[in-house]
């Protein structure tokens, strides 16, 4: 054995680690100053989506937290999953991203949100800012490999055509087809709830917790950190009450549509003037029923009349 030989290679990564610690340390401590400079002008913003690329996407809150979304192929099953959480830290995060990917993210998401032209690339745009037509332009890669890649891009952005070779394996294709747009679709709904949420981070806070549902099963809630809580006592469980915090969750039992919906009339309900037009109807309703007793209370009126009549009737029959 050739035990220099070992010896360099163990000197060298522990020559790495040290290296990759002393980035992380670098980094993060500038990564904290940034967000120190930038924390007013974020809170104000009431945060920002930085990356929305299904299935990554990481945003910063007004508190400076932030909220990452990653999908990954499980080993044992082999099935794709979909997990949110919650970074607090900026130690955290470098371990999760590149640094330089982190600042582009946070300029190319402030110069979308300020309505800027995006800044120029090695695409045509930056091609006509040198003086280079666009048709006199080529790639690096060759004609060829260009044209892969653009096809598979394009590809990717369709929906699969299925094939099959008879009924069994038809079904089963289509049943692996519902799962995946059903993972989708609530992956979409989870970026619904959390847009909401960073939008709404500012002003939950002077509104207190807003109990949207609280029924014996189930109890959804809009806290006062701008961020939806819910508890549900499953069907299929076992007795066990189970607590939803991530979007990811409660979209698993509520419909965003129905969640706004039902916060909508929440607040309707606790601050009437918010929705005039409701509290006009809920008067209207209440008339109504007022006078459909009163009517009632008439016609019972009535009828006790004519009950006396008819005594009195009888009595001048007996004598």
């Amino acid at each position: 054995m050739d035990v220099s030989r070992n010896d360099w290679l163990s000197e060298l990564a522990n020559d790495a680690a040290l290296e990759r610690t002393s980035f992380l340390v670098e980094a993060t401590d500038q990564l904290h100053k940034f967000l120190d400079r930038n924390s007013d002008r974020i809170r104000d913003l009431g945060g920002l989506t930085l990356i929305d690329e299904d299935p990554d996407y990481l945003s910063i809150a007004p508190d400076g937290t932030f909220r990452v979304r990653s999908r990954y192929e499980d080993p044992d099953t082999g099935e794709w999953v979909s997990e949110t959480e919650i970074v607090e830290s900026a130690s955290e995060l470098i371990e999760l991203y590149n640094p330089a990917e982190i600042y582009t993210a946070f300029a190319e998401a402030a110069r979308e949100a300020a309505g800027f032209e995006p800044e120029p690339t090695a695409a045509d745009d930056l091609l006509a800012t040198a003086g280079v037509p666009p048709e006199d332009s080529f790639s690096l890669a060759g004609d060829d490999e260009g044209y892969a890649a653009a096809a598979d891009t394009w590809a990717a952005g369709r929906a699969p055509a299925l094939e099959a070779d008879d009924e069994e394996s038809a079904a089963a294709a289509i049943y692996s087809l519902a799962l995946d747009f059903q993972e989708k679709s609530q992956q979409n709904e989870a970026t619904l709830l959390e847009q909401f949420e960073e939008s709404v981070a500012k002003l939950a806070s002077m509104v207190g917790d807003l109990v949207i549902v609280d029924d014996e099963d189930e109890r959804l809630i809009l806290g006062s950190s701008g961020r939806f809580r819910a508890e549900v006592l499953p069907e299929d469980g076992n007795g066990e009450w189970r607590e939803l915090t991530a979007p990811d969750d409660i979209v698993e039992f509520y419909d965003p549509t129905d969640v706004f919906g039902d916060l909508a009339d929440s607040l309707a309900e606790a601050y009437p003037s918010v929705a005039p037009e409701m509290a006009d109807e809920d008067e209207a309703e209440e008339e109504d029923e007022e006078g459909d007793e009163g009517d009632e209370g008439d016609e019972g009126d009535e009828a006790e009349a004519d009950t006396d009549q008819a005594d009195d009737a009888g009595a001048g029959k007996d004598r």
